[in-house]
């Protein structure tokens, strides 16, 4: 007997529907950026219903507005009416000309979604995955552990914050008000990366690669929305990540570098120095370690650079 497939196991899968909206705004425009997702809006995008016209736009609503703790769904608006307003599911029904549980099967299919394993037609099924950028290594909490769980990418990272599984950690971690319990509960609570590289163990001397990546980090910011916007856009960097930390007032600033011939303890002294004449603000010393760990939290407003996509 088949499994079936509802439609919320499909939208959870799917990063609340917007991987549906990519995967078939890629069957169109194969090879574009379809789509740029900054926190909840996914901005405007073409609409193949219409001509191929810039005017669909994408962005996320939580089911329930009044739980601080909700399941989302991605929602598409035409700004000339070209197509009835609707979820991802209405957009996927469109081009598949399908509804209900047809649709949903079409799209665990399609999409290699794997949400009926019982079944052989698709337990059989490549698992495929482009993945765009470098790797970094994954590590489970506590912070005492230094094994590395797997390897992931900039993308990867950016679905696990903006997605539920920190959550509860973080809304935790923001209610205690001793600052000392507060560093215990994260460093036994968090799940972290070293975002500059790949390790079987995590120190200084076992990097397996180097990923070319940094991660600058800012404590205790005042004005945090406007230094965060202004890191978006910063001219000399290229922004791959941008998200709050853990506690909430501070950011985590992951950007791509070429040091060259330097080592990376002096190209982190060089992004400091950049730092403190643009923005006149300190950073955390520690990052000049290879082997820094970042903690992962919840950020629904976390920005990924749509190269990375």
């Amino acid at each position: 007997m088949e499994k079936t497939i509802n439609r919320e196991s499909v939208l959870r899968r799917t990063h609340w529907g917007v991987d549906i909206y990519a995967h078939i705004l890629r069957l169109f425009y194969p090879g574009e950026v379809v789509m740029k997702v900054t926190g909840r809006d996914c901005g405007i995008v073409r609409n193949p219903f219409a001509g191929g016209v810039q005017s669909l736009h994408i962005w996320f609503d939580k089911n329930d507005p009044s739980a601080k703790l909700s399941d989302e769904t991605a929602h598409h608006k035409d700004q000339f009416g070209s197509i009835p307003d609707g979820d991802a599911l209405d957009f996927a029904a469109l081009y598949y000309h399908q509804t209900g549980q047809e649709l949903l099967e079409t799209l665990n299919r399609e999409m290699y979604l794997h949400l009926d394993a019982a079944s052989v037609q698709y337990a059989n099924a490549p698992q495929v995955r482009v993945e765009k950028g470098p790797k970094f290594s994954f590590f489970k909490a506590p912070i005492t552990n230094k094994f590395a769980f797997k390897s992931i990418t900039i993308l990867d990272a950016y679905n696990y914050i903006v997605g539920p599984y920190a959550k509860d950690q973080t809304l935790a971690l923001r209610a205690i008000t001793d600052k000392k319990k507060a560093a215990l509960y994260k460093q036994s609570h968090f799940a972290y990366v070293t975002f500059c590289g790949e390790f079987d163990v995590r120190s200084n001397d076992t990097v397996k690669s180097v990923s070319n990546l940094l991660c600058v980090d800012f404590d205790h910011v005042p004005g945090l929305e406007e230094l965060f916007s202004r890191l978006k856009q910063d001219k000399y960097f290229d922004t791959a990540l941008l998200f709050r930390s853990p506690s909430g007032d501070g950011i985590k600033w992951v950007i791509e570098i070429n040091k060259g011939t330097l080592s990376h303890a002096d190209f982190f002294r060089a992004v400091d120095n950049y730092i403190l004449k643009t923005y006149g603000v300190q950073i955390d010393k520690s990052g000049k370690d290879i082997a820094r760990p970042c903690f992962l939290p919840y950020d629904r407003d976390a920005y990924i650079n749509p190269l990375f996509i």
